[in-house]
This record gives C-alpha cells, structure tokens and sequence, in this order.
C-alpha cells in the first residue's frame, strides 16, 4: 500500500506512540486526518501536522459511527487509541470495563467494519491495528487489558483472511514495553528482570512497515520478549511461572497504583 497521496485515519494520535505514527505518515506525504477525545489537544497536534482533526470519544458508539462518516474517503485506517486497562478485574466497576472494551476492541472493530467496504470497492486499502504483546502473553493485573488485545489480535488475523483477494490488507502491530510513551512515560515505572524496551520510533516504523508491505503481523519488540511471547502462546502456564520468577510483581504493582487514580 502506497502512503503517499493516501488519505490516512489515525486514531489516539494526542499520545507519544500517536504522535510518533503521525509524524512518520506526514513524512511519507500522507494526507492526515487525525482524531482523539480532547479538543485542544487534538487541534494542536493537527497544526503541527497540517492535518484534518475529528473530535471523537471513541467510548461513543455514536460518536464512532459520526467519525466514521466523517472520514468516508479514508485509504487507510491506523487504530491506535487504546486505555491502559491495568489492575485487579475487581477493582473495576463495570461501567470502567465496558469503557475499556469499547475504546480497545469495539471501536477498532466497527471502524473497521464500516470503513473496509469503501476501500473493497476501490480495490485499495489498509487497516493497521496497534494492539500490544499483551495479546500474546497474559501478565498478571492485566487480565482487562489481555482481552482486549487478545481480541484485536483474533480480529486482525481474522479479517484479513476475509478481505483477501479485495485489495485491503489488515495487519497487527504488537508494541513489547515501550520507553518515553505509555506506562512507563506516565508511572516511571521500570521494566521487570532488564527487560529491554522500545521506542515510539520505533513502534511507527513498525506501523509503516506493515501497511507498506502488507505484513500479516509485526511484533515490535526486543528478541527476547518475542522469544518468551511465542512460548506464552503455546505454554502459559510456564509462562505464568517464569514471571514470577523473574520478580515483575513489584513492577505491575507501581504501574496499577498510579493508574488506578486516573480511572
């Protein structure tokens, strides 16, 4: 897929993984068209991009099917937007689980759906779902967050095979812990056993990639957490028992308290 000339949908963009994707698309010579939940934040972004901006809070499944609307002519689709969704599934009310379903898994999903028919139609088209490792290897206090990106991995894999042969790719990007950005950027938390992280750099060349190249999958992370997320998918259990081995507790513990004040 060409990004070129495209006209590109980028969702979450007001993030540091966000606005890394979007700098690399208006490199590429993408005609950007950026949308988020905050205004002002949003405007901002959009003028340092020169692009279109959309407001939209994609808990709303109105407000998704507005955006949609809105953004009729898209060639491509990256949706980025996610909630951390980390903690105890019973520290949560469910008016806090359902926000995080509809944000992660729902929004992604019907954006897709009502976006890919135009796309089929022209015979051209990309749909690049960032999801995370955690739709590979479970972790403990984030059983929320391993559901939705479980299920966006399965609807990626999924819709691709039913789009084959139209001329619209679906692929899924699958960041390990990224530095500057996210989690860690927000609670100063470290990485479990040295683990290695990536960069928001990094994750958009991953993006570019798998839209250019129509890549089924492209985990972007250091070998060993790619090593060790293969043998979660295959072995959890082993799994289970390495991480808590390799002490991640203390690490998953400060990332739930600072993120359960902003709940």
């Amino acid at each position: 897929m060409r990004i070129t000339g495209s006209t590109v949908l980028l969702t979450g963009v007001t993030g540091g993984i966000g606005r890394a994707i979007a700098g690399e698309l208006a490199r590429k010579g993408a005609r950007l068209v950026l949308t988020g939940r905050r205004a002002d934040a949003l405007e901002r972004t959009a003028a340092e991009f020169d692009a279109r901006a959309v407001v939209a809070d994609l808990a709303d499944p109105d407000q998704v099917d507005h955006l949609a609307d809105a953004c009729a002519d898209t060639d491509i689709l990256i949706a980025n937007a996610a909630l951390p969704s980390s903690g105890d599934l019973l520290d949560y009310t469910p008016e806090q689980i359902d926000r995080a379903l509809a944000v992660n898994l729902r929004a992604p999903i019907m954006l897709s759906r009502l976006l890919a028919p135009r796309m089929a139609a022209t015979g051209r088209g990309h749909i690049a779902l960032v999801g995370s490792i955690s739709g590979k290897a479970a972790t403990r206090s984030s059983s929320l967050y391993n559901a939705t990106k479980f299920g966006l991995r399965g609807f990626a894999l999924g819709f691709r095979q039913d789009l084959h042969g139209t001329g619209v790719g679906v692929s899924v990007i699958q960041p390990g812990f990224v530095r500057d950005a996210g989690m860690f950027a927000a609670t100063g938390a470290k990485p479990p056993g040295g683990m290695r992280t990536v960069s928001p750099g990094q994750v958009a060349a991953g993006v570019i990639r798998a839209v250019e190249r129509d890549r089924c999958e492209v985990n972007v992370a250091p070998l060993e957490m790619r090593v060790l997320s293969a043998i979660a998918g295959q072995f959890p259990g082993f799994a289970e028992r390495v991480q808590r081995r390799a002490g991640a507790e203390p690490t998953l513990r400060q990332i739930v308290d600072a993120q359960r004040g902003k709940r």
